[in-house]
């Protein structure tokens, strides 16, 4: 294989804005579409592109990221070569920091980049659901003959745009600025984090900005060194959501109840690999309506279930309603209860005839091991 891979899954980035959900979480860690973790999508990416080598730096709450990645075989990366590498910060006679960013968390972690004999090297973040051969972007870094190249997408103007990497390209797709989290973005090109970089390249410039004192990838590599490296853009179309947000994290469940973003994921060679816990399958009571949701594996459906995704071993009483709602593993709803534009946490109890409601912008958020 061409490439090693380096997934960022620190996970503190984005907790303020995901609220309770990443009070004990990781935002890689987040349930994602009935079954999945939000690394998983990347993950195989990498996997199913072909890469044996893949690495994943955690930090924050990463216990749950780790028990889901105990096991490398899922992803077929329990290999005697290569395999899947768990990186998290350590203390040493040397050094006595936690990860200072991003660039450092790899620059802490350099041998992995030195023991390596792979040209490239593909960096991406764990909180991005997306599915891409990273085969294609390689073929079109090496065509361009670029030092880096970061892929890109085009989002609304009403998305929160200042939330991500702004840039412009050129008509060679080179790329003549770049701002991150800009207040006055210059255009509608985001970066999608993930980037491609030689891999000697990666090392003299980590070890570079580290002697002065400098900690990020983004700000540090890319923004400083935008106009001496040959940096590309690599346009991409296909379905993306960045978990940064309350917001996007309801938004990007409620997209698997839509045919084409389950049939990508599920259906679609090669597939998203995740952790089995082989349960069976949802049973469906009589009395039990169903409409356009998912239900994970162990679930037990006894009132009705609407425009709402729900994860594993969930119990729903007689004369329960689930509208539009996000309902983790574990969660025990009792009868006659209502659930509407909400998120429950993993293992949340509701006695019977409790009313939970929120609205579609501002979806209410039941922590985990709540009991109401």
């Amino acid at each position: 294989m061409r490439s090693i891979g380096i997934i960022l899954a620190g996970g503190g980035g984005n907790s303020a804005k995901l609220g309770g959900l990443t009070e004990t979480r990781a935002t890689p860690a987040m349930p994602i579409g009935g079954c999945y973790r939000c690394i998983d999508f990347t993950l195989s990416n990498m996997a199913n592109s072909g890469m044996n080598k893949v690495a994943v730096i955690t930090q924050y709450n990463s216990r749950s990221l780790h028990d889901h990645l105990s096991s490398s075989k899922w992803w077929d990366l329990g290999r005697k070569q290569g395999g899947l590498f768990i990186f998290t910060p350590y203390l040493s006679g040397s050094n006595s920091y936690w990860f200072r960013g991003t660039a450092d968390s790899i620059h802490q972690n350099i041998t992995y980049l030195k023991r390596s004999n792979e040209p490239y090297v593909v960096i991406a973040s764990g909180n991005s659901v997306h599915k891409m051969d990273y085969n294609e972007l390689i073929n079109y870094h090496t065509e361009k003959d670029a030092d880096v190249t970061i892929v890109y997408s085009k989002i609304k103007p009403a998305d929160d745009i200042n939330e991500y990497g702004v840039l412009t390209v050129d008509n060679d797709f080179r790329i003549t600025d770049l701002e991150e989290k800009p207040l006055e973005p210059q255009s509608n090109l985001v970066s999608l984090g993930i980037y491609v970089i030689s891999r000697t390249l990666l090392i003299k410039l980590l070890e570079t900005i580290n002697a002065e004192g400098r900690y990020d990838l983004v700000q540090d590599v890319f923004v400083r060194y935008r106009k001496r490296l040959r940096i590309f853009g690599y346009h991409y179309n296909e379905y993306w959501q960045t978990i940064n947000s309350i917001h996007t994290y309801f938004e990007c469940n409620m997209d698997f109840l839509k045919k084409d973003v389950r049939s990508l994921f599920n259906h679609q060679y090669p597939f998203t690999d995740t952790k089995p816990k082989d349960e069976p399958p949802a049973k469906y009571n009589i009395g039990a309506r169903v409409i356009n949701s998912l239900a994970g594996s162990g679930a037990i459906l006894n009132g009705t279930v609407q425009n709402s995704v729900l994860f594993r071993k969930i119990y729903t009483g007689e004369g329960s309603k689930i509208i539009n709602s996000i309902v983790m593993d574990g969660c025990y709803i009792g009868n006659n209860c209502t659930v509407e534009n909400a998120i429950l946490d993993k293992e949340v109890v509701l006695s019977d005839g409790k009313e939970i409601k929120g609205n579609k912008e501002n979806p209410t958020i039941i922590n985990k091991l709540s009991v109401l």
